[in-house]
């Protein structure tokens, strides 16, 4: 079984700065895309940022420029590295990927990890 675990969540003023990681444990051999979301209270989940094994991103507007995605792909580990941050910002974060190779063909899809608070505030 595959776990993604999320850390680096927290409270911080506006103007500062976090930075999230995403670790996957577990038995497996390749993990795909790997992606941050956000859900504010009362609004759906946010697809905020993606990158994919080789190191290709995508950002949504609403963070582009601020927010940076990487990856470490020896250490399965995914990061968000999020400045500037904004009360709007303030949200749980998690982290996703999009398909792992557990074994041989087979695959599992679309894991997320438990999710950690981000708060904004003064």
């Amino acid at each position: 079984q595959v776990q993604l675990v999320e850390s680096g969540g927290g409270l911080v003023e506006p103007g500062g700065s976090l930075r999230l990681s995403c670790a996957a444990s577990g038995s497996f051999l390749a993990i795909y895309a790997m992606r941050w979301y956000r859900q504010a209270p009362e609004k759906e989940r946010e697809l905020i940022a993606a990158a994919t094994p080789n190191g290709v991103t995508n950002y949504a507007d609403s963070v582009k420029g601020r927010f940076t995605i990487s990856r470490d792909n020896a250490q399965n580990t995914v990061y968000l590295q999020m400045n500037n941050l904004k009360p709007e910002d303030t949200a749980v974060y998690y982290c996703n990927a999009e398909r792992i190779m557990v074994s041989g063909p087979r695959y599992v899809y679309d894991t997320w990890g438990q999710g950690t608070q981000v708060t904004v505030s003064s």
